[in-house]
């Protein structure tokens, strides 16, 4: 019997066994810094960013007690009692539950921990997709980069993970046509719908695989019928929600109004002055270059999902997450095989990156993840310390949010209501209910067009800013120190009880 010896070379990228499961691969060290960075690095206090946590938390732990899920309002002075959707309660439980064991560190270290395992998938099933070493760590780190205006402790990162997950079961039931793997998308959509309102990305990604079958007629009938079949059970899985078809019917009300999506933030258009902005131009540039250099075929399901995230991505600001992983995840392969066919220059550095590959899949253990996760643990149960230095202090930014003119509030002793901006309104929330209510918060599907309309007008000083602070017996605002409204009320003689670089405390007179 001949036995075959393997080549200097071959032994050289073959690591012994045991090394295998020491050595991290990329994927393990992608994760290992997206997670460290995220809560002891230097981008840990940018994941408080966003105070809307603040009610979510409140309502998670308001849920835990009455042991109801919510359906009117109770944080707010103007709305409380009215009917409210609260289509996150899923993840309102289950953060309060992570706020009530490891506090504010656990709420974000599950928050990069959920980033981070994203992101980790996307680079593998990229590689997986056939994309080349080098071309996959770009694609990916762009997408991060991108995806960074939006990397706050809000349950929009889940929409991340399922989008991802949504889309690999997708594409690898068409590519196999194994049926099997789209009856996980109704099982996923009854979380999905109880977690975040970006259960409509499922469903679009799932009809856009609908229309490529239909696109290529007879031959795919019976593939087109399972995903008919498939789609139907999960638009009837949408349902299984508290609220039922409420829900969707309220969902339309919110993103069909042009008043709110042109007046708040996150649904503006990109303003690609700022790096998150570029790095998702450039991952659009890339995948518009890789479509004009291909040379294979290029299935219509990828074309379609690729236009789909370009569109959305334009549309509004808060698309860019999800439109950067579709990007990348489906632009990587063409422009790995694109580059591979241009010239000899593009072909060396594709092998050394295919070398590179070869070694990065011989480590196989996810020792060194799973390490991390456990460290973070243990970090989070001893309240951010470690032999006793503090390694995590999660809190919110003083120079973001007005902790120092609040606390001098809460001396004076707390009001019943006090007007503030609807971006400080869930950080009111989380310290002082159920003792003080807000004017209004970052809820503006609750507040509506109506009120949101007198709210603008009282905030940047317009003909008939008093009108709701005459109508909601507003005696207490909370205001930016530098704000138009805030100048406007010591103007009017409201009495400054307390002033520093970021809130001033005004009672009116």
């Amino acid at each position: 019997m001949v036995r075959l010896v393997p080549s200097a070379n071959q032994s050289q990228l073959s690591p012994p066994e045991w090394l295998r499961y020491l050595l991290p691969s990329v994927t393990d060290l992608l994760f290992i810094i997206l997670l460290a960075s995220m809560t002891i690095g230097s981008f840990a206090p940018r994941m408080l960013g966003d105070a809307g946590i603040g009610w979510h938390i409140r309502n998670g732990e308001l849920m835990l007690r009455t042991h109801t899920i919510t359906h009117t309002d109770f944080f707010s002075s103007t709305m409380a009692g009215r009917p409210w959707y609260a289509w996150e309660w899923l993840y309102d439980v289950k953060i309060a539950i992570v706020h009530h064991w490891w506090g504010l560190n656990g709420v974000v270290f599950v928050t990069a921990l959920g980033i981070a395992l994203t992101f980790a998938l996307l680079f593998y099933w990229i590689r997986s997709r056939g994309t080349d070493l080098f071309v996959a760590v770009v694609m990916v780190v762009l997408a991060i980069s991108a995806s960074s205006i939006h990397m706050f402790a809000r349950p929009h990162i889940v929409s991340w993970f399922l989008t991802l997950i949504w889309f690999q079961l997708l594409d690898q039931a068409e590519i196999n046509r194994n049926r099997r793997y789209l009856y996980w998308l109704p099982v996923i959509t009854i979380a999905w719908v109880n977690l975040h309102g970006s259960f409509l990305v499922g469903l679009i990604l799932l009809a856009i695989y609908l229309v490529a079958a239909l696109i290529r007629g007879r031959e795919n009938l019976e593939w087109s019928k399972s995903l008919g079949s498939v789609f139907l059970m999960t638009l009837l899985a949408t349902l299984v929600n508290p609220y039922g078809y409420k829900l969707h019917v309220h969902i339309y009300e919110y993103l069909s109004n042009r008043f709110l999506m042109d007046h708040i933030d996150e649904f503006a258009s990109p303003n690609f002055h700022g790096a998150a902005q570029r790095c998702f131009l450039a991952l659009l540039l890339i995948a518009v270059t890789a479509l004009a250099a291909r040379r294979e075929k290029i299935r219509a399901s990828t074309l379609l999902v690729m236009l789909f995230a370009a569109y959305s991505g334009l549309y509004a600001s808060r698309n860019l997450p999800v439109s950067s992983i579709l990007l990348a995840i489906t632009a990587g392969p063409i422009l790995s095989a694109a580059i591979g066919s241009v010239n000899e220059k593009f072909a060396r550095l594709l092998s050394f990156s295919e070398r590179m590959g070869k070694m990065e899949a011989g480590s196989c253990g996810h020792l060194w993840p799973a390490l991390a996760v456990l460290f973070g643990l243990v970090v989070c149960s001893g309240q951010g310390s470690l032999g006793g230095q503090q390694l995590m202090s999660a809190h919110f930014d003083e120079k973001r949010f007005p902790v120092q003119a609040a606390s001098a509030l809460e001396h004076m002793g707390l009001p019943r209501q006090v007007f503030a901006p609807d971006y400080w309104g869930g950080y009111l929330i989380y310290r002082f209910y159920p003792r003080m209510r807000v004017v209004l918060d970052d809820r503006h599907d609750l507040y509506g067009e109506a009120f949101l309309r007198e709210y603008i007008a009282t905030i940047r000083v317009t003909p008939g800013w008093e009108k709701m602070l005459d109508e909601k017996h507003v005696e207490w605002a909370l205001l930016p120190e530098k704000s138009s409204l805030a100048n406007m009320l010591k103007v009017a003689g409201w009495k400054v009880y307390y002033e520093d670089e970021t809130g001033v405390v005004l009672q009116k007179p």
